[in-house]
């Protein structure tokens, strides 16, 4: 395949002192990604050169837009180190809105020192709505492996807060962007799948009232604008059902715990909503184990391959 032909994806390099570097060079010199796309480094060279040097890999075949940052102190929580995470994927974010590149994934951050460095961060869907002037209310992440793909109505949040935002203008809208993103993502004809809120999806009201109120309404309307959607069902049993091409779950773990006994490791979480073709992984920084080459690049290159348009195993 032709330079020409092949996406171009950023890899933003995500915390220096995590494993983020290590996965993201690693992907970039796999040849299941170099064979589809253009990858493009995007982060702090004196931490991707360390990390090269830990795993005995060369950086002389790789591109990369540099982000200025000292050499990090690997394994340890600093301000300095959750800085240069936020500002790699911002410039990365950036270069897709410019037009400079076709996607965007982002290698793993770490929450406490992106705090420590004062940045106000609920995660990468929110960075991206920021970048790209959309509202964080209209983005949303999608955990997908495989042939599985589950769209979160909310994610890190109490979940008194995550029941009083199934609404039905904001289910009505995740799946207005999953449809969106899913054509996207190559499939025609996306199916959804909408899970309760409520054990059983609430047994006709017995255990509570989002689906009758909400849930089902948002379907309804949904069905109306050409969304084919179906629902609400129990979570508990919802993933099992056939001839979907994604689910939409109304909170974090209904979604995150089957993806991490599903895929552990494998999982690419992509934020949808937005202009920009965007994912990060699906694990987290890995600080234990950081500049060992004991990580696996496999969750890498699971997010670059769906961004670059290689048909998914099993995917319609």
């Amino acid at each position: 395949m032709s330079d020409a032909l092949r996406r171009r994806i950023a890899i933003a390099l995500g915390d220096p002192a995590g494993i983020g570097p290590e996965v993201a060079l690693k992907a970039a010199l796999d040849p299941r990604v170099t064979a589809v796309c253009q990858p493009l480094l995007v982060g702090n060279p004196a931490a991707l050169a360390l990390h090269a040097a830990s795993c005995g890999l060369s950086t002389a075949k790789v591109e990369i837009l540099p982000i200025a940052g000292a050499v990090p102190e690997i394994g340890q929580v600093r301000a300095a180190h959750g800085a240069e995470a936020i500002a790699a994927a911002r410039a990365a974010i950036e270069a897709a809105l410019a037009g400079e590149v076709d996607a965007v994934v982002a290698a793993p951050h770490t929450e406490r020192a992106v705090k420590e460095a004062g940045i106000a961060f609920d995660g990468y869907p929110g960075l991206v709505a920021g970048c790209a002037g959309v509202s964080r209310d209209d983005v949303f992440l999608m955990l997908c492996f495989d042939s599985m793909r589950i769209a979160h109505l909310t994610l890190h949040m109490a979940l008194k807060r995550a029941a009083s935002l199934v609404t039905r203008e904001r289910v009505l809208v995740a799946l207005e962007k999953m449809a969106e993103a899913l054509h996207r993502l190559g499939i025609a004809k996306p199916r959804i799948a909408v899970a309760g809120l409520n054990p059983h999806a609430g047994e006709g009201g017995m255990f509570g009232d989002e689906e009758e109120l909400a849930i089902g309404p948002a379907i309804a309307a949904a069905q109306t604008r050409g969304v084919a959607a179906d629902g609400p069902f129990g979570a508990d049993t919802m993933l099992r059902r056939a001839g979907y091409d994604a689910f939409l779950v109304m909170y974090h773990d209904q979604g995150h715990i089957a993806a991490k006994l599903l895929a552990p490791e494998r999982a690419a979480a992509v934020t949808i909503g937005t202009n920009v073709l965007f994912a990060s992984v699906g694990h987290g920084s890995a600080l234990d184990i950081a500049g060992q080459n004991r990580a696996s690049a496999e969750a890498m290159v699971e997010a670059v391959l769906l961004l670059a348009g290689v048909p998914r195993q099993g995917g319609a």
